[in-house]
């Protein structure tokens, strides 16, 4: 289409008011308000003149992602303007974008056209440097770890059983097996090491699970960062540095407001991936969303496989919280990719494609009836979808029994009406009595717990342990973790840990390849087929289309 503003220009033309405005009308009183610029604040939720958390939840997903994009985030944003406009009390509460996809190949995460949250360009480089001050408390620990090493050694640290990794904000593919420690005795003890990303931290998920700055401190102290020569784990608290962390640390665990083009207030921090972490943003603004609004519109990333399954058994275990209603958001375009149809061909109309396609969503609305919250779909209108397209899933849905609702928030966002069909259905939702329950107990054993994720939620015949998982799950029992949630560390393509098996696979089995114990999160992510912790760049980066103008304005950011 020719003459259509990009997410940057709309976000630049946007009328966005100052913050203390949009802090005034969410409740938040002065006292408890940081000023991040004229346009950003961080929230101290203990100055926060307001109730315990009160608000219901509505937890948005989606079907699989493809690269043909479905605007998760977009729905959010669009959903929760829709609600205010009904006048409803609502507030967004979304994650941090990384720098390493805004400057690889998925772009920002902060909605898209006329339903995004500002000011996008900030937010999706530095913002009010949370990522910055992770990756720094992250690389301290790693940094005091090796001076122990160095200096003695009292611990007994063996060096070849860390588990702990440097980290770094960015796609970085040729830092994830380095050798640090050459040069000399002067230079450190030599030991081959690694970085992961920042989002892959255990420190950012403690920093997303931590209900306040005494709890972020202990779940800090309780990290395992390795073994003694023995095989004993050890711990932050054991090295003594819990503290720094946490001083590092002190400012970040504040949530961050900002608003949407339409004036709604959102809460943006934290940002753990779903393919590779838990995939939520902080428990502390949720619930600080949910001390200053009676309806919070949150979202959990990918697809509902990932990041959902992680918020109803992981994120909502700690936090003692339960989502009142479940949007699952898709697109024509991204069913009929699903349904074998190539890329280039999306906005050629195809039933049969479509058809083909809609069993990926099946199975993910499916998913989700299992937590005992009823699914809304939202499907979310491109300009190339038909008519017949849209009505033939719209028929779909309803003979699923599934509410469903086309939603052109892209477009007919920023306080326009093109969310108002979908908010309609999730007011119903919200005033059906819910039964949510998690997946499994957390008495189950490790092993059991991806067994019943693997069957239950990708439809999996079995599981495969590697020798060094099997490994691993003994030290988990003996060392006394095996009562924590599981955090499946899965490509988010397929419900298969074979990213090229789209649609709804049936007859297969995942493959376990390692294991890897998260005492400060607290739980367990099952490292699964190629998933990696470091990702790497794309061919052609969009960091190539990026500028800034002789005025100092951002280019080509989306």
């Amino acid at each position: 289409m020719t003459g259509v503003p990009s997410d940057l220009e709309i976000a630049r033309a946007a009328r966005i008011r100052p913050i203390e405005e949009i802090a005034a009308a969410a409740g938040v009183n002065p006292g408890a308000l940081e000023f991040y610029g004229r346009y950003k604040a961080k929230i101290d939720p203990g100055r926060l003149d307001a109730p315990a958390p009160h608000g219901r939840v509505v937890l948005v997903s989606a079907m699989s992602p493809t690269p043909a994009g479905e605007g998760k985030s977009t729905t959010t944003v669009g959903l929760a303007d829709s609600l205010a406009r009904a006048g409803r009390n609502v507030m967004i509460a979304l994650r941090e974008p990384s720098l390493g996809p805004v400057l690889g190949m998925k772009g920002g995460a902060t909605g898209g056209g006329y339903s995004q949250v500002l000011p996008m360009d900030e937010i999706n480089l530095h913002f009010t440097g949370d990522f910055h001050a992770i990756t720094s408390a992250n690389n301290a620990l790693m940094a005091l770890v090796d001076n122990h090493i160095y200096q003695g050694n009292a611990l007994n640290i063996d060096p070849r059983r860390m588990t702990f990794k440097r980290v770094l904000d960015m796609n970085d593919r040729a830092l994830r097996e380095v050798v640090i420690g050459l040069g000399g005795p002067s230079q450190g003890v030599p030991r081959q090491d690694g970085f992961d990303i920042t989002v892959a931290s255990e420190i950012m998920a403690v920093f997303c699970l931590a209900t306040d700055l005494a709890d972020l401190r202990a779940r800090l102290g309780r990290i395992t960062f390795g073994y003694t020569y023995s095989r004993v784990p050890v711990t932050v608290a054991d090295l003594g540095v819990q503290g720094a962390l946490a001083l590092l640390l002190k400012e970040a665990i504040k949530p961050n407001l900002v608003q949407t083009i339409a004036g709604t207030p959102a809460l943006v921090h934290g940002g753990p991936f779903a393919n590779i972490a838990h995939g939520c943003n902080s428990l502390i603004a949720t619930q600080t969303a949910r001390r200053l609004a009676d309806i919070v519109v949150t979202e959990a990333g990918f697809g509902a496989d990932l990041g959902a399954e992680k918020f109803m058994d992981i994120k909502a275990r700690v936090g003692g919280l339960a989502p009142s209603a479940v949007v699952v958001v898709a697109t024509v375009r991204a069913l009929k990719m699903q349904g074998g149809m190539a890329k280039d061909d999306l906005t050629r109309p195809d039933l049969a494609a479509l058809e083909a396609g809609v069993e990926n969503l099946r199975r993910h609305v499916r998913n989700v009836e299992k937590f005992g919250v009823a699914p809304v779909v939202a499907i979310n209108r491109f300009a190339s979808d038909s008519e017949e397209e849209l009505d033939w899933l719209l028929a779909w849905c309803a003979a699923q029994g599934v509410p469903a609702a086309v939603a052109d928030v892209w477009g007919r966002g920023g306080g326009g009406d093109g969310g108002d069909d979908l908010a309609a259905l999730v007011l119903q939702a919200l005033d059906v009595p819910g039964r949510f329950r998690h997946l499994y107990p957390l008495e189950l054993p490790v092993e059991d717990k991806i067994r019943t994720i693997a069957q239950e939620i990708y439809g999996a015949d079995g599981v495969d342990f590697s020798v060094p998982a099997l490994r691993r799950l003994a030290d988990i029992e003996r060392n006394g973790w095996g009562g924590l949630p599981v955090c499946m560390a899965k490509t988010q393509y397929s419900f298969t840990d074979d990213a090229s098996r789209l649609g709804a696979p049936k007859g297969f089995t995942i493959h376990v390849r390692d294991l890897l114990p998260k005492t400060g999160a607290g739980f367990i992510v099952a490292l699964t087929g190629a998933v990696m912790t470091m990702p790497g760049l794309p061919a052609a980066p969009a960091a190539l289309r990026m500028d800034v103008d002789p005025d100092g304005n951002p280019v080509g950011l989306t």
